[in-house]
């Protein structure tokens, strides 16, 4: 199999790694963190650069891309911590691309792709933990549309989003609901999440709602595998520029008079820290190249990969923390942000011991070993 990137794929690639090292350094970071975790003005940077339209069709102002598009946009992305949710653009471009019908695309595609709009997914409900098919929001009708009332917890951006995408259960099965948040009946709680970044508790009462589509439960299974498969790239990007930071600081410090990255132990975890990263990267492809498949077969892939991913992802940052030592946990110095989104990340979407069960779940009898 090929795994080399394309042309196309390689430039985009280089511009957004390119606006990541010039648009948005430590400093900026800390000042968004500081103001409170998110920042239009950064969005609307990576709306120049023509990103949140990847998983949009052309008709609708889009690019047209993939989940390889995707994961090397966020890989990137991940190499420099960046706040601002990209990987819940994906997941609403995915959707509603893939679910709305035509007139709620014509609506919101094309303010999407154009950056105009931020919607974001509004899953999370405290009974549920990461079993998303347990939903307690109900929805009913309401003349030619539809209301809400539910409270969702830990949605991204949430009181600076433009519309949510919300599951609901509609007539005895889960449906899925575009929610403004201008709409009466909405209100958010925002708060800082660990990595620095933005979250809020969503309540809706009596919201004004759009039909997304009654196949509500399928369409959220594959907005969370978008999800997961960004979130496993991103994860990639964070592992890669941790290590590089660990082997310039081991380089750097020195004790008895040479840098202790010549010792031989540290060499030892340094090399494990590279065998963690790219088994972790593999991964990543893996879920990328199975985004597109079948339910079954993705749903299995796509929680391997969170997986391993996961594993990777908690021995690569307590590494980096060890081996700067005391500093690796202090605010001022930038390692120890990357270790908090390692951290963040390992959770989002369900844990490693989440993945774990379900990769168990859907074994089939010969657990791939003979099929």
């Amino acid at each position: 199999m090929d795994f080399d990137f394309t042309d196309d794929q390689e430039q985009l690639r280089d511009a957004v790694r390119k606006w990541v090292d010039k648009g948005y350094d430590f400093q900026r970071r800390r000042s968004i963190t500081k103001a409170g975790g998110f920042s239009r003005q950064a969005y609307g940077e990576l709306a120049e650069l023509g990103l949140p339209g990847l998983y949009i069709a052309e008709e609708h102002g889009g690019l047209g891309m993939g989940p390889v598009d995707g994961m090397v946009v966020m890989e990137e992305l991940g190499r420099g911590i960046v706040l601002e949710p990209f990987a819940q653009t994906l997941i609403a471009g995915g959707l509603l691309s893939g679910y709305a019908p035509q007139a709620l695309q014509s609506v919101w595609l094309p303010r999407i792709a154009a950056g105009e709009s931020l919607v974001v997914l509004a899953y999370q409900e405290r009974a549920a933990r990461y079993h998303f098919e347990k939903c307690e929001a109900k929805a009913t009708p309401a003349g030619d549309t539809w209301s809400l009332d539910a409270i969702k917890n830990i949605v991204p951006v949430g009181d600076q989003a433009d519309a949510f995408i919300v599951p609901a259960m509609a007539n005895g099965r889960m449906a899925l609901f575009l929610v403004e948040r201008s709409a009466t009946g909405v209100s958010t709680r925002g708060y800082r999440t660990q990595d620095g970044g933005r979250a809020a508790d969503l309540r809706l009462s009596h919201a004004p709602a759009t039909l997304l589509t009654t196949d509500g439960l399928a369409a959220l299974a594959h907005g969370i595998d978008i999800g997961i498969a960004a979130v496993c790239a991103e994860a990639v990007g964070v592992m890669d520029k941790t290590l590089a930071i660990t082997v310039e600081y081991l380089n750097t410090r020195k004790q008895f008079g040479v840098a202790i990255g010549s010792f031989q132990a540290l060499r030892h975890r340094i090399a494990d820290m590279k065998m963690q990263l790219e088994l972790a990267r593999s991964m990543s492809y893996y879920a990328a190249l199975k985004l597109n498949e079948a339910t079954d077969e993705r749903r299995r892939a796509l929680a391997r990969a969170k997986y391993q991913l996961g594993v990777s992802m908690r021995f690569v940052g307590q590494q980096a923390v060890q081996l700067h030592g005391g500093i690796g946990v202090t605010d001022e110095y930038i390692v120890s942000h990357y270790f908090k989104k390692l951290t963040q990340l390992e959770l989002t979407f369900g844990d490693t011991l989440h993945q774990l069960g379900e990769v168990s779940a859907r074994m089939q009898d010969t657990a791939g070993v003979f099929a």
